[in-house]
């Protein structure tokens, strides 16, 4: 199956991908590097030199990159905070749908009169947690709230959008609506590595975020294990 992959975040420490091949492409947008192994290609939406923050994500190259790539499905795993008590840090989630409400690149229509109802496709997500279960429990059908980062939300905003969805997360809604646009099928995972500033008690920075992310490091590569074997 020829499948794209799309993380950021729980990938930048990984050895999993050390041995795949790394490629660049050329798109109208920018150049893009990826790895590549089989029917399988990898992008690091923060990139694979110096980790751009989400704002400065090009995710029109991305994006456009695995459609030039002839790929019709992507996978995306997403880093997210929680804004629900019952969805801890360490859960695996998928979001079915979200707000994006912040401003950014997110259409490839600059110059044309073009535009239609965004989603999440999530044609892969049915055997994914079929077959990644019991091992990993992923609770499906959640929304994504997406704010522009790259700071943290305050303690007032998360009081706010914690009525509007369940996660929260600076990347997914951006990729989502190119994804809509280029013709690509967008699968959504995500693990929930904090709860969101304020929620529970957490006082959450950057710190202590980068210290959840690699506790959380070794499902992160199990995950990725599983799904490769599926997905081949």
């Amino acid at each position: 199956m020829k499948v794209a992959f799309l993380s950021g975040t729980s990938i930048v420490n990984s050895t999993l991908f050390a041995a795949w091949e790394v490629r660049t492409i050329e798109t109208a947008f920018g150049p893009v590097t990826y790895k590549t192994k089989g029917d399988f290609a990898l992008i690091n939406r923060h990139g694979y030199a110096f980790p751009l923050p989400p704002h400065s994500i090009n995710y029109r190259a991305n994006i456009r990159a695995l459609a030039d790539l002839g790929f019709k499905d992507v996978v995306s795993l997403n880093s997210v905070g929680s804004l629900k008590k019952d969805l801890p840090p360490g859960t695996f989630v998928s979001c079915s749908d979200y707000v994006g409400l912040q401003q950014g690149p997110a259409t490839f229509f600059d110059t044309e009169l073009k535009g239609g109802a965004p989603g999440i496709a999530n044609n892969l997500i049915p055997l994914l947690l079929e077959k990644l279960a019991p091992e990993f429990t992923i609770h499906p059908n959640k929304v994504y709230v997406q704010m522009r980062g790259p700071r943290f939300e305050t303690k007032a905003e998360i009081r706010i959008v914690q009525h509007w969805g369940d996660v929260i997360g600076m990347t997914a809604a951006h990729e989502a609506d190119l994804c809509t646009e280029a013709g690509l099928r967008y699968n959504s995972l995500a693990l929930i590595d904090n709860y969101a500033n304020g929620l529970e008690g957490t006082e959450i920075d950057f710190a202590k975020f980068k210290d959840l992310v690699k506790d959380n490091q070794a499902r992160v590569n199990r995950l990725f294990t599983r799904m490769l074997e599926i997905l081949g």
